[in-house]
């Protein structure tokens, strides 16, 4: 039984521009978050960003706490989440990087040269840390913090595959990663109706523990660390995969969901996703 008393703190990134690669056209990545939990003396990070800048601004953040970081906690495999885990590393040589097998591999692909120079490395030329590495196998599922268990649970497909989220049973937390936005355009590309529902049973995986507090991977500047979260990512799916049934086409799709969706931030995310989604389709017509 510890007799420390866990703190959770979070640091938001705010959006940052994307190279379209498209003269006069423009685009920006979502927020991002990453959760610092801490006891008396030591902490644990969940997520860590994706440039050298952001990273370096975490690792000021982190210093500036004054407490002794353990452990890096990486939720799934999108780069936008683990790039920074490597320059964090190297400031903080006395932390390790931990994950499910599920993500590891699925960070293994993020790194595949082609794919991460057509993604990864077209969109934030310069940007990205060299020498990417991924984290190693999280033993048991449970990171020790000062005597507290942190519970790494895996949930399935959110907005991609083997997602999971860390359950702090002392503080009521969960760090839910992309199962849960909060006030931004959801990333749907990875996802048909099928998947959908899959993230919708992530979500309710989370809801069934009863945090107080869940912190969404992606969130609007201002916005609170709010249990609706969970309830509004859900609305979310179900909203677009009715107007994906009654709306014509994608243009139409889209002015729905701004309508519907008119405060949330990154309609650039909404976007991509619907024509990602017809593209696939219209690839799986028979010809």
């Amino acid at each position: 039984m510890s007799e420390s008393t866990l703190v959770a703190d979070v640091f938001l990134t705010p959006p940052i521009p994307v190279e379209t690669g498209i003269p006069g056209v423009s685009s920006i990545w979502s927020p991002m978050t990453s959760t610092l939990i801490s006891g008396a003396r030591d902490a644990v990070l969940v997520d860590a960003f994706l440039t050298e800048d952001q990273a370096r601004d975490l690792g000021d953040w982190i210093e500036a706490s004054g407490k002794n970081l353990t452990t890096i906690y990486l939720t799934h495999g999108h780069g936008d989440h683990f790039f920074g885990m490597t320059p964090l590393l190297k400031r903080f040589p006395g932390a390790r990087a931990v994950a499910t097998p599920g993500t590891i591999a699925h960070m293994r692909q993020e790194l595949e040269p082609e794919f991460f120079q057509a993604f990864w490395g077209a969109r934030f030329p310069g940007q990205i840390p060299g020498d990417l590495q991924v984290a190693e196998p999280l033993t048991g599922g449970v990171i020790d913090l000062e005597g507290h268990e942190l519970r790494a649970v895996e949930a399935g497909h959110s907005d991609t595959y083997d997602t999971t989220f860390l359950h702090v049973p002392a503080i009521d937390l969960v760090v839910a990663g992309d199962i849960v936005y909060n006030g931004v355009h959801q990333f749907l590309a990875e996802t048909d109706k099928s998947k959908r529902r899959q993230w919708i049973t992530a979500i309710d995986q989370i809801e069934a523990l009863h945090p107080t507090r869940v912190v969404a991977g992606h969130k609007a500047s201002g916005a609170e660390d709010s249990p609706a979260a969970m309830a509004a990512t859900r609305a979310y799916l179900t909203d677009f995969d009715h107007f994906l049934e009654t709306t014509s086409g994608p243009a139409e799709l889209i002015d729905a969901m701004l309508e519907r969706y008119p405060d949330h931030v990154n309609p650039n995310a909404l976007k991509l996703s619907v024509r990602t989604i017809f593209a696939r389709q219209t690839a799986q017509l028979p010809s």
